[in-house]
């Protein structure tokens, strides 16, 4: 049997798995890089999220407002360190719709949490984890009854 000059050719031979494993690293390590900083972006949108809501509710049920502003700050504590965000770079700002001082009886306290995520991987170097951060937001709104303070 005569073997044609093309199958005899082995300049070939064995560069398919490499070409499967370099093509696949290309687009693989982008892909977890990708969901690493999904999964982060997520993960503190809901400890935003979390945060405002607690917060707020923690506001319209205290008994006073030297009370309000301790279980705030509590709640806010609590929610970063369990979500893994920094405390101190979380914004927290507190309202009452009617103006009034907060927490007020009938008021509607509205409670705005800010904070910056910084991406996975991102070497402090040169201050490339600030340029490259992303800002989360979440804000909650909660009633106070309008009997508070009556006790």
């Amino acid at each position: 049997m005569r073997r044609s000059k093309a199958s005899t050719d082995s300049s070939d031979a064995g560069s398919a798995p490499l070409e499967f494993i370099a093509v696949g690293l290309l687009l693989l390590v982008p892909l977890v890089y990708l969901v690493l900083a999904a999964a982060t972006l997520q993960a503190h949108a809901l400890g935003a999220e979390s945060a405002a809501r607690h917060v707020a509710r923690a506001i319209a049920q205290a008994d006073g407002i030297r009370s309000a502003d301790a279980r705030a700050g509590a709640v806010l504590a609590t929610t970063a360190r369990e979500y893994g965000m920094d405390a101190s770079a979380v914004v927290l700002s507190i309202s009452c719709e009617p103006a009034a001082p907060c927490p007020a009886a009938g008021a509607t306290v509205r409670v705005d949490v800010r904070t910056r995520v910084a991406l996975p991987l991102v070497p402090p170097v040169f201050g490339l984890e600030r340029i490259v951060s992303l800002p989360v937001e979440a804000t909650a709104m909660q009633k106070v009854s309008r009997f508070w303070g009556a006790s």
